[in-house]
């Protein structure tokens, strides 16, 4: 969980009052072009964890202004968990405002369930009203389980954004816009944004200036104070609007939480699913098979071997059987899975992590390697 000073929509953060953010949602959805590369692998909490941090922090006497669903990936793009943590944690705590921070995609569709499981608050990240602006931002953008064409991602992302800020206000939810500025990318856009929301009925407006990120495959000029003073003037003129550091807000497919499993000498390994070799991608119970990483010789990460996944069914004996298939690997990576197995397999000293992230780049990344350059070699610091 990551704690931080309340970020109230329209002023700064209030020492006095936290925000508990809960990094239940496990799938990203989308990356920057100016985001890093090879991120860090990130593990997500079950529901249950959520409640039981929620808890814990409480009984500690920590005050708890808000609790948000803002990580490590996008809170709709698998729904539900989302909707799992956040009834828990309505049910046990009904008096604490609950939140979330989306790209909007399927906002139109969870809307009223999001309500009814305690949502009064939406942090919609909005970064470019046009499709030509939104594929210089965006690397990649999946709607659903699988990326496809920018232009045609792009189309989807601006429309269910739309979509999703006249569902949420029609749901009962109060709205912020948050938007990170791009210089000479997205900044001439920023009054428009706020235009645009505000007729589709946003209630706030957050303005968060670009950093530069370490292993990025490109790199801005942050955008100077004059900047950001004229374009929060002109988005002024539509919604309530404020300037928050990088670090207060950070996007959904920034929160990292600590707690990686690491290799040992009996468990050197990782296995990792996957339909082509290059991504994890696929949900652990569609697996057939297990690809198997570890070090070299020389101490470098590399496929090792593949090998046969249980046949499906069987309930839990069928991941007692793949413990039984993977006795050397300290981790499994996988787009998504059911809490048995990552219960069963943890059982087993098998820790399962959730990403949507490259094999390569994540396997490197278990192994405490460093980021990787266009050729492929490890940069030296």
């Amino acid at each position: 969980m990551k704690l931080s000073n309340c970020c109230c929509h329209t002023g700064p953060p209030d020492p006095k009052r936290h925000v508990a953010d809960l990094p239940v949602a496990p799938r990203v959805n989308a990356r920057i072009r100016f985001s890093s590369t090879n991120p860090a692998p990130v593990r997500h909490i079950s529901p249950q964890e959520a409640l039981e941090q929620v808890t814990t922090l409480l009984e500690q006497g920590t005050a708890i202004e808000r609790i948000g669903i803002s990580g490590p990936g996008d809170p709709l793009a698998f729904i539900e968990p989302t909707l799992e943590a956040l009834t828990l944690i309505h049910e046990r705590f009904p008096a604490i405002p609950l939140s979330i921070k989306t790209l909007g995609i399927g906002g139109e569709m969870y809307a009223d369930r999001l309500f009814k499981a305690g949502v009064s608050h939406a942090d919609l990240i909005i970064n470019g009203v046009t499709e030509d602006i939104l594929e210089k931002l965006y690397a990649w953008i999946r709607p659903g389980f699988k990326t496809i064409r920018l232009p045609d991602a792009a189309k989807i992302l601006l429309a269910e954004q739309k979509k999703a800020v006249r569902a949420f206000k029609d749901a009962g939810m109060s709205v912020s816009i948050i938007t990170t500025v791009y210089p000479e990318n997205n900044a001439d856009q920023v009054e428009s944004i706020a235009r645009l929301t505000a007729e589709l009925g946003a209630d706030s407006m957050v303005l968060i200036p670009y950093l530069p990120e370490e292993g990025a495959e490109m790199n801005l000029e942050p955008p100077d104070q004059a900047l950001m003073n004229r374009l929060l003037k002109s988005a002024s003129r539509y919604l309530a609007v404020s300037e928050q550091e990088p670090a207060t807000c950070s996007g959904t497919d920034q929160e990292i939480v600590a707690g990686l499993p690491k290799p040992t000498k009996q468990r050197p390994n990782v296995a990792v699913v996957s339909s082509d070799g290059i991504d994890v991608d696929l949900h652990l119970g569609e697996a057939i098979r297990m690809l198997i990483y570890g070090p070299r010789e020389d101490g470098l990460a590399c496929l090792l071997e593949s090998r046969p996944a249980p046949e499906p069914g069987g309930g839990g004996s069928r991941w007692e059987a793949l413990a039984g298939v993977l006795p050397d690997c300290f981790a499994l990576l996988a787009a998504s899975a059911g809490d048995n197995p990552r219960k069963i397999l943890g059982q087993h000293g098998i820790k399962v992590l959730i990403t949507d992230d490259t094999i390569e780049g994540t396997v490197d990344a278990l192994y405490g390697g460093g980021r990787k350059n266009k050729k492929g070699r490890k940069e030296r610091h």
